[in-house]
């Protein structure tokens, strides 16, 4: 999964890192910014963000199929940028992310359904400022599985969110990417380490418990 050597993963292991929190019902799916802007190369993506976003294309599938509740998110700056931040200050061209700006639209392939719940931000953390977590908490949603871009960034913003409000989540690590592989790695070992499980695909859909549609 990672880069990390052996003697990295055994130093964790004996410090007690990495034990498994596992998968309770109700499952509920958050897919991080998969937008136009990185999926594009040429805008914010690059590395293997394409790749995620085809192989998500099956998870969310299989989460609209189990009736899971799912929220999808966008970066959305105000068209005068009166909402302008420190990230914005860090990273100044998120500030052409607003409500209209296609680059800001979620890929076509991934569009979500009526139902389905399209959380703006302004920062990386799909929780900060915005009141994802209630809404999961209103629909019994105990593990949150993770997928979206970039994995170094908003992804691991929003894991180590979910962890402090007290969700279980699940980061399907073949479902998320970078626009740098080697951010992508260390991130999937850190939240790994200390606030989620990280599991690929096929094997995330292999340990789903018998009953995992999502309350109503």
């Amino acid at each position: 999964m990672t880069s990390q050597s052996p003697r990295d993963e055994d130093r964790y292991r004996k410090q007690g890192f990495g034990n498994e929190i596992g998968i309770v019902s109700g499952i509920g799916l958050l897919i991080v910014d998969f937008v136009n802007g990185f999926a594009d190369p040429n805008a914010f993506g690059g590395g293997n963000i394409p790749q995620a976003i085809e192989r998500t294309r099956a998870l969310l599938a299989a989460a609209r199929t189990r009736g899971w509740k799912i929220a999808h998110t966008r970066i959305v700056f105000a068209d005068d940028g009166s909402d302008a931040n420190i990230f914005s200050l860090k990273v100044p061209t998120m500030l052409g992310l607003t409500e209209t700006n296609p680059a800001s639209a979620i890929v076509p392939e991934l569009a979500p359904l009526p139902g389905e719940y399209v959380v703006r931000k302004t920062v990386p953390s799909a929780f900060a400022g915005t009141p994802l977590a209630a809404w999961f908490v209103t629909h019994g949603v105990q593990t949150v599985v993770v997928a979206g871009c970039v994995t170094s960034g908003c992804i691991r913003a929003s894991v180590l969110d979910a962890m402090q409000a007290g969700f279980r989540p699940i980061v399907v690590s073949d479902c998320v990417g970078d626009r740098a592989i080697g951010p992508h790695e260390a991130n999937l070992f850190d939240m790994a380490q200390k606030c989620g499980d990280v599991l690929d695909l096929d094997t995330f859909l292999s340990r789903l418990p018998n009953q995992t549609r999502s309350p109503s």
